[in-house]
């Protein structure tokens, strides 16, 4: 397809010189006095008309080109495990005797396993030496998890491999405890330990005491065969009681008869309870029925009552179209025509060096870290060679639901334990992000396998659609193009699809943006009309709030910050000039957080708080604080709306404020654990120990931030909900923090002088002018190229057959 693409802002002066030809006097608009007195003023010089119309015919050849190369100016420190480092700690830790591993593929439930391999991040301590001087990069040492799955007690160990490369002798393997609050040498409990049997053998036990009640039912059963048309799951996380019991709540649902992931949205409405304390699977019991808010406390109760005739019967929900994503319904008038797609015509405007995973755009740069527990994360963020930000990036998401049925009221997702990283699957190009945009590969290692996701990252420049700054005048306008990158990957946990990204502006602003869509996780219709919407045959749109936390680790012209709040508020006061007469008016009134009592607060009334985080070392030529704002973006944010969740109990402490500042630490650098949700009472990590009293005036700090949405889902969640209004951001934007706004660096700007007849001049500030001709496909990617997972056996490895065992899954 050949088109002709401007690369300047020639499109718009020629649009206002033909307004200024056709409607004499349109564009003098004088507003004030001074307006209309210099309206009449002073002379123009004119801009060649002929000139502006001979560059807009010109067909020039666009230079169409990726990214450019750019030599990262240190190694990222937070990339990742290179192959060989990943092979050699696996081979290292299957010849340690007392940590007796079996291979994934051959273990039982009874054994021990390597469930991860990934690099474990430096102390930012170590970190800064590096990074800012001149010192060797930090030893580089191995995260580990261990299942010992070979006692009566399962558990998870987090273990410390180093230093590398791995020298028999020299390398040694400990205990990870120091990051977390919990000081037990790693471990936490394995509550799901014996899983395997619990969907293979308990459940199936459990559908085959009611299948004639589900054939009466449903026409259906859950006896574990291959031809079952219903299953079961239950919620996570187990419920722990206080006594010491784990019990767990599973319901049924119908199995879908098509390609489509509709399970989470066909529950039958039919529960029972079962106590899964310990691991002698013998000792276990079955402790109750609920059908239609009805509990029976044995299964004999509630068969009794079922045929009996006292169980009023419901309908279920089944998979159909209704729950397809594919089109239906009358096609827009003019829908099938290709939609608009924006084209770089010169090529990217931004520099990445691929195998560190570095960007440099327009003044910026960072490096991309990337991790199996929770995805993408942003380092070293320079903004003109100084460092605004030494990491940011998502800590844990939880996904609280509510409900009348005991699966809803005692479901909780804390995400990381599944992990964002092993779910950001490549993207489509062309849909998730531009054709036009680069893409990198990431990969995380589980189960002796690297697994690597191709294109699964991608950075890309675009043009918002509204200007960066804009101002008419009687007798000028101006306008600057509002241009910014980002970088974005998408995560699919479970039934929800959580798409990440960064955005970078021109202006100095840093967005944080999460969107979800996806499959919602429904509730079974029945006697639940307090916990949300009727919006199917038997389907309620349950309940829920999604909150992620984020960390940023602020450092404005040094480690040393301070949070200092503004806020707007009314006050009545007199003035010297006022003669006692009173005014009812506002004012400004700043504080600083002195300490961490002090440092969990939410968003103030009417947007009227402002959050900045300044260096008290640092003003502008004007003495003012010199500092980045942190602020609400589109869609908002939220905290938990519940209060001390009975479910979660201490493991998730970080969702229950929108602003949480703490003194960084090396001992605190996450705010959640993986594994938080195999003991929610007295978690590997309890956020709300970090804080503590210690003071937070000029020190290094982090804030940890909450995005999140409370979603009470409707029939427009069906059959995906869409990422439109399921949507929340925070900005970082500077305060003073420059002489004045670095938006005016830009060339991307036009100024048109304009008199009541005309066009007088037209200014570009050397922004390209020329038009060229361009060969692109922009709605047609080639969609054929799309891959699942790339998967490399690392156990045994053969370095001469490095890629022995890949599986490309397409």
């Amino acid at each position: 397809m050949k088109c002709l693409a401007s690369t300047t802002a020639n499109g718009l002066a020629l649009g206002l010189l033909l307004l200024a030809e056709l409607v004499p006097g349109a564009l003098a608009v004088p507003k004030t006095p001074w307006a209309r007195e210099r309206a009449g003023g002073r002379g123009r010089k004119i801009y060649n008309r002929d000139l502006i119309r001979r560059a807009a015919n010109s067909t020039g050849e666009c230079d169409i080109v990726g990214a450019k190369d750019v030599n990262a100016p240190k190694d990222n420190i937070w990339g990742g495990l290179t192959t060989e480092e990943a092979v050699s700690v696996t081979a290292w830790l299957f010849s340690q005797p007392d940590l007796n591993l079996t291979a994934s593929e051959n273990a039982t439930s009874w054994d021990n396993t390597l469930q991860l391999v990934e690099l474990n991040h430096p102390n930012k301590t170590d970190a800064l030496a590096y990074i800012d001087g001149s010192a060797a990069p930090p030893a580089r040492y191995a995260h580990a998890i261990i299942s010992h799955g070979s006692s009566d007690e399962a558990y998870f160990q987090d273990i410390l491999v180093g230093p590398l490369p791995v020298v028999n002798g020299t390398t040694k393997w400990e205990p990870l405890e120091y990051p977390y609050t919990r000081k037990t040498e790693g471990k936490v409990r394995n509550l799901g330990a014996d899983d395997d049997f619990l969907y293979d053998e308990w459940h199936a036990w459990v559908g085959s005491l009611v299948a004639d009640i589900t054939l009466d039912l449903w026409n259906g059963t859950a006896l574990g065969l291959a031809n079952d048309t219903l299953t079961i799951w239950g919620i996570d996380p187990l419920y722990q009681d206080g006594d010491g019991r784990i019990k767990r709540w599973d319901t049924f649902f119908s199995i879908a008869d098509s390609i489509f992931d509709t399970g989470s949205i066909t529950p039958m409405g039919l529960f029972f309870m079962s106590d899964v304390t310990g691991r002698n699977v013998s000792d276990w019991t079955l402790d109750g029925w609920y059908y239609n808010g009805v509990f029976y406390e044995s299964t004999d109760d509630f068969r009794s009552a079922f045929w009996g005739g006292e169980v009023e019967k419901l309908g279920g929900n089944f998979d159909g179209p209704w729950a397809w994503t594919d089109q239906r319904g009358p096609v827009p008038r003019f829908d099938e025509r290709a939609p608009p797609v924006e084209v770089t015509p010169q090529g990217a405007r931004y520099a990445v060096d691929q195998e560190r995973k570095y960007v440099e755009w327009m003044g910026w740069s960072f490096y991309i870290g990337f991790t199996r527990d929770t995805g993408m994360a942003l380092y070293d963020i320079r903004l003109k060679g100084q460092r605004i930000l030494y990491e940011l990036g998502l800590q844990e998401a939880l996904a609280h639901y509510a409900g009348s049925d005991p699966t809803q009221s005692h479901t909780a997702y804390l995400d990381t334990f599944y992990g964002f990283g092993p779910y950001a699957f490549e993207l489509v190009k062309g849909y998730d992000c531009p054709a036009y945009a680069t893409y990198l590969n990431t990969s995380f290692y589980v189960a002796e396998t690297t697994h690597t996701h191709l294109n699964s990252i991608c950075v890309f420049e675009s043009l918002a659609d509204y200007p960066m700054m804009r101002h008419s005048a009687a007798d000028y306008v101006a306008v600057s193009k509002n241009v910014l990158l980002t970088v974005r990957s998408v995560s699919t946990v479970g039934n929800y699809d959580y798409m990440f990204s960064y955005t970078f502006h021109m202006d100095g602003t840093l967005g944080v943006e999460v969107r979800a869509s996806g499959y919602i996780q429904a509730a079974f219709y029945a006697k639940n009309e307090d916990y949300g919407f009727h919006i199917h045959d038997f389907l309620s749109g349950s309940m829920h709030d999604h909150v992620l936390n984020f960390k940023a680790d602020f450092d404005i012209l040094g480690t040393n910050n301070t949070v200092q709040t503004m806020d707007v508020v009314p006050v009545t006061t007199a003035y010297p000039w006022s003669n006692g007469k009173v005014f009812n008016t506002m004012q400004v009134q700043r504080k600083f957080l002195e300490n961490e009592n002090h440092g969990r607060f939410n968003w103030g009334y009417n947007g009227q708080q402002q959050v900045l985080v300044v260096n008290q070392e640092e003003r502008n030529r004007y003495g003012e604080l010199r500092g980045y704002r942190v602020l609400p973006g589109n869609g908002g944010t939220a905290h938990l709306t519940v209060l001390d969740s009975t479910v979660i109990k201490n493991s998730a402490r970080w969702a229950e404020f929108d602003v949480s500042v703490s003194k960084r630490k090396d001992t605190e650098p996450r705010s959640a654990h993986p594994y938080n949700n195999q003991d929610t009472p007295n978690p590997p990590i309890n956020f709300a120990e970090f804080f503590d009293g210690e003071s937070l005036n000029q020190t290094d700090l982090v804030l940890w931030l909450n995005l999140g949405m409370h979603h009470v889902p409707n029939t427009a969640d069906l059959p995906n909900t869409v990422f439109t209004t399921a949507h929340s951001g925070l900005y970082f934007t500077p305060v003073n923090y420059f002489n004045q706004g670095i938006n005016i660096e830009t060339v991307n700007m036009v100024r048109i002088d304009y008199t009541a007849i005309a066009a007088t001049e037209v200014l570009l500030f050397g922004s390209d002018n020329q038009t060229c001709a361009l060969d692109y496909e922009p709605h047609s990617p080639d969609l054929w190229e799309y891959h699942g997972d790339v998967i490399v056996r690392k156990l045994p490895y053969e370095p001469d057959d490095a890629y022995r065992g890949t599986i490309v899954v397409g």
